[in-house]
């Protein structure tokens, strides 16, 4: 079964960020950037279980898996027939407050 990707508005919003981060210095390597994150999003249509479970990482129950990309953390969930990708995030941040203050103010 192949899978549809959603990217979710604040997601393309992260890479664009990232983009124009990295373009400050390099151009080129930030263009490679953003082609890497979207390749490794793309996979995911056909290997949804390729990230591994944040749950296995941290002490709290959650359906977000994650690929990593460089310095980067691509953060989804596999929905039904969709992996949903949520945030693409600097692994340097405090991702975890911002994944899960993201779901609260959702609910």
């Amino acid at each position: 079964m192949k899978f549809k990707i959603r990217i979710n508005p604040v997601a393309i919003s992260d890479v664009k960020e990232i983009i124009a981060y990295i373009s400050e210095e390099n151009p080129a390597a930030a263009e490679r950037m953003g082609n890497d994150i979207y390749s490794k999003v793309e996979k995911l249509a056909e290997f949804p279980q390729m990230g591994v479970s944040l749950s296995s990482r941290i002490n709290i129950k959650t359906d977000y898996r994650f690929l990593v990309c460089g310095m980067y953390l691509i953060f989804y969930k596999i929905e039904g027939e969709f992996v949903s990708v949520y945030r693409v995030l600097n692994g340097t941040r405090d991702y975890l407050s911002i994944l899960f203050t993201d779901d609260l103010s959702e609910n």
